[in-house]
């Protein structure tokens, strides 16, 4: 009983201080924020910023371009 709980507590510790794909959720961050920023600033680009993440949640989410949610 005690050694599982050693067991688990270590493997906590381990996924806690896993750091891999922290880069690639740091630079959709950074996308993400730099598209905001175009689309606040260039209000002509902001439909077709639209349109491209219309586009990505819908193949990310298996439903038709024209239906998904932005």
């Amino acid at each position: 009983m005690t050694m599982t709980r050693i067991i688990d507590a270590s493997l906590k510790l381990k996924i806690w201080k896993d750091t891999h794909g922290q880069d690639l959720a740091e630079y959709a961050l950074m996308a993400g924020f730099l598209a905001a920023a175009t689309g606040f600033t260039l209000p002509a680009v902001a439909a077709d910023i639209a349109t491209v993440l219309r586009k990505v949640v819908a193949v990310l989410s298996d439903t038709p371009p024209d239906s998904a949610p932005v």
